[in-house]
């Protein structure tokens, strides 16, 4: 065996007629002094120069890119502005519904805040040259990629709250439409890639490579789940797909060998170029809409809270502003709409309940922008057009309920609490209208 490359040498050869390296007598026939050459050696030498010798380019290139975007959602207004989330390409269903396809893309390179950056970046930074120098950077890349958008389509199926009912609903549908972004997705599909590579080529990897990969990767699996089902803000439904599309994918893609030859089939190459363009014409189409959809820049100073407010305050009076404006489009007149949304963006985040209730108040509202703009001429498009309003005004009638919810729960965590109006003998309230219900300060809040 050739020290140098693990490549069989016959016997009474000088050289190794692999890599060329010189081979001693003692060396010959896997031969070393008092002790013999064992063949587990010669194979793992083979697998470590196939590892770290190969390049890992788009690992780079990855990197590189999430790191940019992340820096231009930093100047744009931040990378946790809901108004620069949308506006930089996160996955909100209701857009995708509305045509913007291009959101099954672009959150793969957006991340919020800047921890998120970090965790997805460091997995990447791990998990990324394995993959790239044992499938070659043309598998890697359509790995890379299809599992991300994988990671996004299998949220985007699970965010419906209608199906978040019973512990695995809890788990997968988090419910709402906020917004999703990062690189988990294509993260967890190298996961995939790496446990089934693992197993499927076990009979041929040296020992270290099969306590690495296959079934040493299911502590990793399970640990991630773990967290995903602690934390609410996790969306396990894009981490699951992710997970399952790269190891389907890994089950009918081969890797490179040691002492395989460096080419790639055109295939391989082709989908590659195709996998790149598809992210480029979707940041494209992102850069094109960008001053149109939420002129981030130029308005982000009236999207900021008042300093002199709390921010709950200025959340509150962004839903409220919301619902008149919901209201008013139902009846003929969506002109409030774009102030509103705008308001709703601007406003600041809250907890994640409260999140979710802003996105999903906004997908309702945009939909009753899209009924207001409805054509009502003939018979049957007055009847599909009461047919849409009924169904936004039910699904308002819900969301009110949530509302409401949350108001009693999570509202004095703020120090606020909802005082509920007292009727008056002429049919009115405190507030000036029957049914009214305004945020007040708790008792440890209040002033004296």
């Amino acid at each position: 065996m050739c020290r140098q490359c693990g490549a069989l040498v016959g016997a009474g050869e000088a050289s190794c007629g692999v890599c060329g390296a010189p081979v001693s007598g003692k060396e010959l026939n896997g031969v070393t002094g008092d002790a013999p050459q064992t063949v587990h050696d010669a194979h793992t030498m083979r697998f470590l120069r196939a590892v770290l010798s190969r390049p890992a380019t788009f690992t780079f290139v990855f990197l590189i890119a999430n790191i940019f975007v992340f820096l231009l959602m930093t100047l744009s207004g931040g990378s946790e502005n809901f108004a620069v989330l949308r506006a930089f390409g996160a996955k909100y269903n209701s857009l995708i519904n509305q045509g913007e396809w291009w959101r099954f893309v672009t959150p793969v390179f957006i991340h919020i805040g800047p921890i998120h950056l970090l965790v997805n970046m460091y997995g990447l930074f791990i998990l990324g040259p394995y993959v790239e120098k044992l499938y070659g950077s043309a598998r890697f890349v359509c790995l890379w990629v299809l599992t991300g958008v994988a990671g996004v389509a299998a949220s985007y199926l699970a965010a419906s709250y209608q199906m978040h009912e019973g512990i695995l609903g809890y788990f997968l549908f988090r419910g709402g439409d906020g917004p999703s972004a990062g690189a988990s997705g294509a993260l967890f599909g190298l996961i995939g890639v790496l446990f089934v590579f693992g197993i499927k080529f076990r009979r041929e990897l040296p020992d270290g490579f099969k306590r690495a990969f296959g079934t040493g990767m299911l502590p990793t699996i399970l640990l991630n789940i773990f967290i995903g089902f602690a934390v609410p803000m996790i969306d396990n439904a894009a981490h699951l797909g992710g997970l399952v599309a790269g190891a389907v994918l890994a089950l009918f893609v081969g890797y490179k060998r040691p002492h395989q030859e460096p080419r790639v089939a055109v295939a391989w190459h082709a989908l590659q170029i195709a996998a790149l363009v598809l992210v480029v014409v979707s940041f494209t189409m992102v850069a094109l809409r960008f001053n149109t959809d939420s002129p981030i820049v130029d308005n982000a100073a009236e999207q900021a809270p008042l300093v002199d407010e709390p921010p709950v305050v200025t959340y509150i009076k962004a839903l409220n502003t919301a619902q008149l404006a919901l209201v008013s489009a139902l009846q003929g007149n969506s002109e409030p709409i774009g102030e509103a949304l705008a308001t709703l963006d601007g406003a600041p985040a809250l907890d994640d309940n409260a999140n979710r209730l802003r996105e999903e108040l906004r997908a309702i509202v945009v939909r009753a922008r899209d009924v207001a703009g409805m054509n009502a001429e003939t018979a049957a498009a007055k009847s599909t057009r009461g047919e849409a309003a009924t169904s936004v005004i039910k699904d308002f009638r819900a969301w009110e309920e949530r509302q409401r919810e949350w108001f009693r729960n999570d509202l004095p965590n703020y120090g606020l609490a909802i005082q509920e109006a007292q009727e008056k003998p002429d049919g009115t309230n405190e507030a000036g209208k029957g049914g009214d219900t305004t945020p007040q300060p708790t008792d440890e809040n209040r002033a004296p």
